[in-house]
């Protein structure tokens, strides 16, 4: 009886600690693409020149395709913080 109560506790922990892997890679990686670091919260900044009326972005997070494993297959973008240096490397549909 304990075996199994032991069993099934470990099962619960299991499935949970995936289940909060997952929803916290996916948080990353949609601060990623909105343009903020997870790490270190800097946002891509907007400058505004009066005289020429135009906008300049400073982007913090660069993107860059790794791979491509076809029509089918899936994309590897790595994205790289100019800010604090940080790599990830994510798989994407």
């Amino acid at each position: 009886m304990q075996t199994i109560l032991f069993l099934l506790i470990l099962f619960l922990i299991v499935s949970f600690s995936i289940l909060l892997y997952f929803k916290t890679k996916t948080s990353r990686l949609q601060k990623l693409n909105s343009g903020q670091c997870p790490a270190c919260n800097e946002k891509t900044k907007e400058f505004f020149d009066t005289k020429t009326n135009t906008k300049f972005k400073y982007e913090v997070i660069t993107s860059r395709l790794l791979k491509d494993h076809g029509c089918s297959g899936i994309k590897e973008i790595e994205y790289v913080c100019k800010s604090c240096g940080l790599k990830e490397v994510h798989s994407i549909n």
